[in-house]
């Protein structure tokens, strides 16, 4: 059973990524649907990181781990290299929750 899912999975993602190639003399979008394209895949990439960041499952994830990425996002920000804005959020989070808060 789960290897039929895998299967229909992987022939629905091939096949959609074949009909964009397919398609693309075909379909021709709007000077504004071309502007607005690229600000909505950034929503839906900020919506996802922000669930993320609230949500653990479908429990609220506690302090510890929004607080950490306020942390990495205030370094990424201020334009810190990756390495350190990665370890000083997981730092973050893993001290505050070793202090008790979740």
């Amino acid at each position: 059973m789960l290897i039929a899912a895998v299967i229909v999975l992987g022939i629905g993602t091939y096949t959609m990524r074949l009909g964009g190639v397919l398609l693309r003399e075909r379909l021709h979008l709007s000077d504004s649907i071309q502007r607005l394209l690229p600000m909505a895949a950034a929503a839906l990439l900020t919506a996802l990181a922000a669930t993320s960041t609230i949500m653990a499952g479908s429990d609220l994830a506690g302090i510890a781990r929004p607080t950490g990425v306020a942390v990495g996002a205030l370094l990424a920000w201020r334009r810190a290299p990756f390495v350190a804005v990665v370890i000083a959020a997981a730092a973050t989070a893993a001290l505050l929750r070793l202090a008790g808060i979740p």
